[in-house]
Formats: structure tokens, C-alpha cells, sequence
């Protein structure tokens, strides 16, 4: 399988957009999250060359406008798909995907969507007082699993934990937000070693990671660390 990174906060291509939203395409197929607005998701887009009448699935990991600002817009292109949310997300959120015509899907539960492509389910957390629910995305390959994450509102090693006892594979990488910004040090280092413990050969920390917490996973995992930036392919 392979990704592409539509949104983030960096890269190294000056002619694409960077944001603090995040998007990742899996394949052609299936779009993760929708960055924080129409106008970088599909700019990008153009400029990479994704045909967006190929996407069929658009997960939506929690329901926060830096990760469904896209959205409107991209519908807008292509309503043809299945929009994968969580049963407490906003009314507003099942209003766009529903006024659109694309097909809204709401599961609590870990499930599997096409094959070899699994969804976490809803995860709890805690977020300025108040409470919402957050969905990962697990790709089965020949490598292992990978696991792609919005923004870990429930936690990093909560997440993997989820996906550890629903599948049996390894976790090859781990890729997406992993919500550190305000851990110290030492939080992060007890992070980094239940990563390890838990089996993750690969680590691509961004958006929300935070500065301190990407530095101190790729001074632990060295050549399988992996930067992510905006226009980027990766085989996983």
C-alpha cells in the first residue's frame, strides 16, 4: 500500500500549501482526514496530481475543523463516497456529509471496511473540559500494520494498544498526530518505550506531536524514523 501526504504543517516542496490540518491519502482510494480548509486540501491535491473522482472512502478521525475543514469542499468535487464518522460527532458534521449526498458510516465498534483496512472504533477522550471520541485507521500489509493517526486525543499508546488486540499482525509504522505537545520529556521517553514495547518498528510523528516530542523519537528510532512532509510518498 502507499501514502501520500496531502496536509501537514511542513515541507519541502515551496509550490504546495502547508497548514496546521492534516490529510493522507491511502492509495487512490481512501482519504484520511481533510486538513483545516477547502482551499489547501484541494490545491494540494491539483498540485499532486490526485484525481479525486478515485476516492471512495473518507475517514474522518475526530471531529475537530483542523481535520474536517476540507470536507465541505471536497464533497463538493466528489460526493460519490462513504464518509466514515462516529456516532457522536457533531449535527453539524452529519449535516454536510448527509445535505451532500455521500453516504454517512457511524460505527462504535473496531470493524473492517475493505480489505485489509480496519477503523479503531470509538475511543474516548478529554478535551478543554469536555468530552469527545476519536477513530484510527489500520492498514494490513505484507510489513505489518500500519496505524494512522488524527490527532490521539485518547492517547498514542491507548490507540495501539486498541489495534494490538484486535489484530495479530506486528505494527510496522505508526503515522499521524500523537498529541504531546504538552508532555514533557520524561512523559515522552515513557511513551517512546511503550512504543517499543508494544512493537512499533516505525515512527512518523507530526501535526500536534510537538517540536520536543519528534526530536526525541528520532533520536530513538534513528533510520526508522520517519519526517513527514507535505507531497510525500511513502510504502508502507
Amino acid at each position: 500500500m502507499k501514502l501520500k501526504i496531502i496536509a501537514d504543517k511542513d515541507t519541502d516542496d515551496r509550490t504546495l500549501k502547508t497548514c496546521w490540518g492534516l490529510s493522507i491519502l491511502v492509495n487512490d482510494d481512501i482519504l484520511f482526514d481533510t486538513a483545516e480548509s477547502k482551499d489547501t486540501l484541494l490545491y494540494n491535491m491539483e498540485r499532486l496530481n490526485i484525481s479525486k473522482e478515485k476516492i471512495k472512502k473518507v475517514i474522518i478521525s475526530h471531529d475537530h475543523y483542523d481535520h474536517t475543514g476540507g470536507l465541505s469542499g471536497f464533497l463538493r468535487e466528489n460526493s460519490d463516497v462513504e464518509v466514515y464518522g462516529l456516532a457522536n460527532f457533531s449535527s453539524s458534521f452529519k449535516k454536510l456529509v448527509e445535505s451532500s449526498r455521500a453516504k454517512l458510516k457511524e460505527s462504535s465498534e473496531f470493524s473492517q471496511i475493505s480489505d485489509n483496512v480496519y477503523l479503531t472504533g470509538s475511543l474516548q477522550a478529554g478535551y478543554k473540559g469536555m468530552g469527545l471520541v476519536e477513530q484510527a485507521l489500520i492498514l494490513e500489509t505484507k510489513n505489518g500494520l500500519t496505524v494512522i493517526t488524527g490527532c490521539s486525543h485518547p492517547g498514542i499508546v491507548k490507540i495501539i494498544q486498541k489495534v494490538k488486540e484486535n489484530l495479530s499482525s506486528d505494527i510496522y509504522l505508526v503515522i499521524g498526530g500523537f498529541h504531546l505537545l504538552n508532555k514533557n520529556t520524561q512523559e515522552v521517553k515513557d511513551i517512546i518505550d511503550e512504543f517499543r514495547k508494544l512493537g512499533a518498528k516505525k515512527a512518523a510523528p507530526t501535526h500536534c506531536t510537538g517540536e520536543n516530542a519528534i526530536s526525541l523519537f528520532k533520536e530513538e528510532y534513528k533510520d526508522n524514523f520517519i519526517q513527514v512532509r507535505v507531497g510525500q510518498g511513502l510504502r508502507v
